[in-house]
């Protein structure tokens, strides 16, 4: 979490404006700085209840690595079809940096805080609950959050794409959770890292030179 604070506080020196696009006006530092904090409370909650961990040692398997790369793999293919905007990725060397951050950000507001939420207010209501019921219940709720978000950026573009970047988001961000409750936080976090460094890293470089 230091890691990402002091990424953030390079790229805000050496490029004020990089975060607008995502942040609009407010501060990437307290925006970063106060998500890190209420995302390390809201971890430490599902932790001590025994539902979610930050980090148990666990090595991530193979074949989850494997399911970023297909993701990624058909965001791409979704990109050659229709072309998405040129300006749609921070550049290379600054995105070795931005992805990392803004992917801890989108852990915490698109997972961490709306399950943490969302257990809440489930077990406040059923006092006597199946912590594994909650989860299954919970895990496609949350999942959907990031899809519909990304969704209503892509409503001037045809009824397919909209549909088909939904559906892929929103099993990237099933198994994200899956792998949430069987490994750990950091697991969840790196898988996501995977289809970053893919999707808008390398890819972000080169289709500058394949489409435009």
């Amino acid at each position: 979490m230091i890691v990402v604070l002091v990424m953030t506080g390079i790229l805000s020196y050496s490029n004020g404006v990089i975060f607008r696009r995502f942040l609009g006006s407010v501060n990437p530092m307290a925006a970063i700085g106060m998500s890190t904090i209420v995302g390390f409370w809201a971890l430490s909650f599902l932790q001590a209840k025994g539902w979610f961990r930050i980090g148990t040692g666990r090595q991530l398997r193979l074949r989850y690595a494997l399911v970023a790369v297909l993701s990624a793999s058909i965001s791409i293919l979704i990109d050659l079809e229709i072309v998405f905007p040129e300006d749609m990725n921070i550049q290379f060397p600054q995105s070795l940096l931005f992805y990392p951050v803004i992917g801890f950000f989108v852990e915490i507001v698109f997972h961490i805080l709306p399950l943490t939420g969302l257990f809440f207010f489930v077990t406040a209501i059923f006092k006597t609950y199946d912590a594994e019921k909650v989860a299954w219940f919970c895990i496609p709720m949350v999942a959907m959050l990031e899809p519909t978000y990304q969704a209503l950026y892509l409503q001037a573009n045809p009824t397919w794409v909209i549909v088909s970047v939904w559906v892929n988001l929103f099993f990237f961000n099933t198994v994200q959770l899956l792998i949430f409750k069987r490994y750990d936080f950091i697991s969840m976090y790196l898988f996501r890292l995977i289809f970053y460094v893919i999707w808008h890293i390398v890819w972000g470089y080169f289709r500058l030179e394949l489409l435009f």
